[in-house]
């Protein structure tokens, strides 16, 4: 008996009696395979529902080669019957080896490898011919996501041996397509170009075209029709609707044109606002909370803002799920709208567990000491707020996040699951430098604001010059008692010669050594208590200023302080690194008292105001102003004074150039400063993200600012004619090596001795 089944066979078996090919049945008394190339004879066996000793028919064989076909290994399967033994015949697909790609430089090959993986198409995966059309569709669609509208994708088969094939794929990415246009069509209550702005894709062209996000994508396209919907029915528009976009593409592939129609409908106010529900909370309490008035344009957001407001109140009381709804009674005659606040308070919960995560190098209880809310502690919105900013405000960390989990099983309970992203919080720098004084001077500096993940910080510098040489150790313990009594050491040596400065020309060494303590008065506010010795000697040249040499001849060339200082802060601002909203204050006295030789004392005042636009710029204010004087007989000493100018100052004049001039022999201003005993600096300034980059991208911040600010001493008098002022824009960078500030600024009242300087920069500070 033999007896041949092939898989065409075994569908027209489907459609025919089992009797046209019948025999009798049999015992397989062996199985043989044939024609395998790469795989093992196993996995057919693996597959095949018959086995040695199994009485077949032709049926059997019939339902064992769609089993074998089904698999996808074989383009084709037969199945012969010889002398009781089952010969199963196979024709491998074959397999694929590699996959390579060329011409591709948007996409590297391990994200189009990715796409492919998605639809079956792999190394080591059956090559299936079918798929390859699929494969280029796919890789056209990730061009697409780019704007490369033009992409070609062509694909070579190439076979190896052992049945396997290697495929690669040649691809023309062609031009970026860009938007050449976006029109809004049916706009009359606002601006075309107004809206426009509201938009993330921007329209090509102009000096800073490729900064712009000119680059067309549906997705972008629908949070920018989102965020058109959102500006109208934040002003009234309630039945505000888009008809239509229409996205379309000159024939070169190049050009993007995007239309969206719109139907703004009538403008809506708010006719009434009424509280209901399960008011926990008295109504009068919850009623201050309500900022919506009768009479006034309907607002989306503001309705938000004021359901949030009474959430967060209930949440204070450990209402962790508390639900506020605005149900809407639209009245199309009046063009009004009446809202009922409805007030679902739900279950009162407290706090089982705070998880931390992210933190893999600081320490779980440095995040967890700024945490007001308590774990076994009834749930309290405010606290966890807060809690948020004391973390975030360490500056350890880029983002801070915390998120409300139900416990399972427990209806009364809550997990808070603090996420961090921890940024790098030490900062180096190493400089070689070259003068005339110096020749060659090694300049360097280490600091770690989170020394070793503890959340202590240690600062070293120095500068080996011959003349100007510095070295300075500073190390802090925010937490040097539980309840978050700081303290902090200081030790120094530097010598200085100004005449490598804008300043009077004199040498000093200095040496000093000193403590300080900050306790904590409220969540936001600290006062400081320090004591310092310093041992100043100072040595004057010819052509010093004669006041210098009058304080040297009266008071010595060396002279012990013993400085007091008293302060108070209060930080209220919702970020350390980059504050949107909130006021820094700071207010410091230094005091140098008896038994040590100089008597004076110094008293500034900072303050700094931060006010979000929108979310993406910031308005700062701040003002800075110092007062010195001296007692007991004695003068302040010189090198005590103020000095203005510079980044951080006034920008666009030369650091420290500004306030009185040095007088010469014959009576004529030099190009010295002789410093003040009191200073005054003001700033206004915006900051923006830079052209191109994504919102949530805070490292690199550029500004827009105007300074102005003045010095002047003892015996002189104030007068707003002596202020000076500057323009410019600034860049903000918190690098890797730390905080970095440039500023390109241009005086505004620059007056006869005015020393000027554009381009500044600093490292090493945020505020």
């Amino acid at each position: 008996m033999s007896k041949t089944l092939t898989a065409i066979q075994v569908g027209v078996l489907a459609l025919l009696s089992p009797l046209s090919f019948a025999y009798s049945p049999f015992v397989v008394k062996d199985i043989r395979v044939e024609g395998i190339q790469r795989t093992e004879a196993g996995t057919v066996f693996n597959y095949l529902p018959i086995r040695i000793g199994d009485t077949v028919s032709e049926t059997r064989v019939s339902e064992a080669v769609k089993a074998l076909y089904a698999t996808g290994f074989y383009r084709d399967v037969r199945i012969d019957v010889d002398q009781d033994v089952l010969v199963v015949v196979v024709d491998e697909r074959p397999a694929i080896a590699q996959i390579a790609f060329s011409g591709n430089s948007e996409f590297d090959a391990a994200d189009l490898l990715k796409g492919l993986k998605e639809i079956g198409v792999s190394e080591s995966r059956t090559f299936d011919r079918a798929l390859l059309e699929k494969a280029e569709q796919e890789i056209k669609r990730l061009y697409l996501t780019k704007s490369y509208y033009g992409a070609v994708v062509k694909t070579t088969v190439s076979p190896l041996e052992r049945n396997r094939v290697a495929i690669n794929f040649e691809i023309t990415e062609g031009e970026v397509a860009r938007i050449k246009n976006i029109r809004i069509i049916g706009a009359k209550a606002f601006k075309e170009k107004d809206l426009l702005k509201l938009m993330s894709l921007e329209e090509s062209g102009g000096i800073f075209s490729w900064f712009r996000n000119a680059k067309y994508s549906k997705q972008q396209l629908l949070a920018d029709v989102e965020e058109l919907r959102s500006w109208y029915l934040d002003r009234g528009y309630l039945n505000f609707s888009v008809e239509s976009t229409q996205v379309s593409i000159t024939p070169d592939k190049r050009d993007v044109y995007v239309s969206i129609a719109v139907t703004e409908g009538d403008l809506y106010k708010i006719g009434s606002v009424k509280l209901a529900g399960d008011l926990i909370v008295p109504e009068d309490e919850l009623r201050k909370l309500v900022t919506l008035q009768a009479g006034e344009v309907y607002s989306r957001a503001r309705v938000g803002e004021n359901t949030r407001a009474i959430s967060d109140r209930l949440g204070n009381d450990g209402y962790a799920f508390a639900n506020v709804n605005a149900v809407p009674e639209v009245d199309e005659s009046a063009k009004t709208v009446s809202l009922t606040l409805f007030v679902d308070p739900a279950r009162r919960a407290y706090v089982n567990r705070i998880n931390v995560a992210g933190n893999t190098r600081t320490r779980e209880a440095v995040v967890r000491r700024e945490m007001l809310q308590m774990e076994n502690a009834w749930f309290d919105r405010e606290k966890v707020d807060k809690s948020k900013t004391r973390v975030d405000r360490t500056g350890f960390f880029e983002d801070v996040s915390i998120d409300t989990v139900p416990v399972t099983g427990a209806a009364d309970q809550v997990d808070l699951n603090v996420s961090v992203k921890e940024r790098a919080t030490g900062s180096m720098s190493v400089g070689v430098g070259y003068s005339a004084t110096d020749k060659v001077a090694l300049m360097g500096s280490i600091s770690q604001n989170n020394l070793f993940g503890s959340g202590n910080s240690l600062s070293f510098s120095a500068n080996t010059g011959k003349v100007n040489r510095a070295f300075s150790l500073s190390y802090e313990n925010p937490y040097w008692t539980e309840d978050g009594v700081s303290r902090a050491f200081d030790l120094y040596q530097r010598k200085t010669d100004t005449r490598s400065l804008a300043v009077a020309g004199y040498k000093s060494d200095a040496v000093g050594t000193g403590v300080r303590f900050g306790v904590p008065i409220g969540l936001d506010d600290k006062v400081f208590f320090g004591l310092a010795v310093d041992h100043t000697k100072i040595e004057t040249y010819d052509d010093s200023p004669v006041q210098y040499k009058n304080f040297v001849e009266r008071f010595g060339n060396a002279n012990t302080t013993l400085l007091t200082t008293i302060g108070w802060s209060s930080d209220k601002r919702d970020s350390y690194l980059y504050p949107t909203a909130g006021t820094y204050q700071r207010f410091n006295t230094e005091i140098a008292v008896p038994p040590a030789d100089m008597r004076y004392a110094k008293i500034g005042y900072q303050w700094q105001r931060y006010f979000s636009l929108d979310r993406t710029r910031t308005l700062m204010l701040s003002t800075d102003f110092g007062w010195a004087t001296g007692y007991g007989g004695k003068p302040v000493p010189f090198y005590k004074n103020y000095y203005a100018g510079g980044i951080g100052s006034i920008r666009g004049y030369k650091d420290n150039s500004l306030g009185k001039k040095v007088t010469d022999a014959n009576g004529a201003e030099t190009d010295e400063s002789l410093g003040g005993t009191r200073k005054w600096t003001n700033t206004a300034e915006v900051f923006f993200p830079l052209p191109g980059a994504k919102d949530k991208d805070k490292s690199v911040r550029l500004s827009l600012f105007v300074d102005a600010g003045m010095l002047w001493g003892l015996g002189q008098q104030f007068s707003f004619a002596d202020l000076r002022y500057s323009t410019g824009v600034g860049l903000n960078w918190m690098s890797p090596i730390g905080p970095l500030k440039f500023s390109v600024g241009v005086p505004l009242k620059k007056k006869q001795g005015d020393e000027t300087q554009s381009f500044q920069f600093t490292i090493g500070t945020v505020m």
